[in-house]
């Protein structure tokens, strides 16, 4: 049965020096960026999902010395793997990963390791549950649990439930991160596609204050005459 030591060499091995300089500058690994201290191989995302498919079998004991490396593409096949698992567990499995996912927040640290995984895990989890651990993460110091928690709401979102979405909007209202703007302006986006009119009242009731970046990517899908006037032109 393949294990972690197997799958570490299969990656080393597909790693791509010029590949993995270029994803340094993109997920802003220099000093004092959000991705200071990330290290790449350089490997593309559509070669580690093949790859992963061939170690959907491994712990979480194993998943979790992945998550706890500093090779990013490491980190990023044990979320693959773990998500994996998680569509497949039954209802004590998929505890038992929200648990784990929980507890590693701290080493899903840049914004594709959010979005490629919060939403199908811990926003799916949380569809028929109680949902003030999003409240929680939302009110954290940490820039990667605040993504979370918006990003998380998407699972609502395709449920046509957007309450949680503009609650959490409007608690991460005035936080100064970029990632923080674009991540609530693409949610508030996607409930829009759905319902504009519960778009609309948010703007309504925010554009004149909310961040720019989290204003244009709301409003990116509404016709021109309804951009312009939120954009005061």
């Amino acid at each position: 049965m393949p294990n972690l030591k197997q799958l570490k060499r299969e990656l080393n091995k597909l790693a791509d020096k010029k590949q993995a300089a270029i994803l340094a500058g993109f997920f802003k690994t220099g000093l004092g960026q959000y991705g200071a201290g990330d290290i790449f191989l350089g490997i593309k995302v559509p070669v580690q999902r093949a790859v992963a498919r061939s170690y959907e079998n491994l712990s979480l004991v194993e998943l979790q010395k992945l998550l706890n490396n500093k090779i990013h593409e490491y980190r990023l096949i044990a979320l693959m793997i773990l998500l994996s698992q998680y569509k497949k567990a039954d209802s004590a499995g998929k505890k038992k990963i929200v648990k784990f996912y929980l507890r590693n927040t701290k080493n899903i640290n840049n914004w594709d390791l959010v979005d490629l995984s919060c939403y199908y895990i811990l926003g799916d989890y949380l569809l028929a549950k109680p949902r003030g651990i999003l409240y929680k993460l939302a009110g954290s110091k940490n820039l990667w649990e605040k993504r979370i928690s918006i990003i998380s709401t998407f699972a609502f979102i395709r449920n046509k439930e957007f309450s949680d979405t503009l609650k959490i909007c409007e608690i991460l209202l005035n936080d100064r991160h970029d990632l923080i703007h674009k991540a609530t302006g693409w949610m508030l986006r996607e409930a829009g596609k759905r319902d504009e009119a519960v778009l609309m009242r948010f703007l309504d009731k925010h554009y004149k204050t909310m961040p720019r970046t989290m204003l244009r990517y709301a409003i990116e899908k509404l016709d021109n005459k309804k951009r312009k006037f939120y954009l005061g032109k």
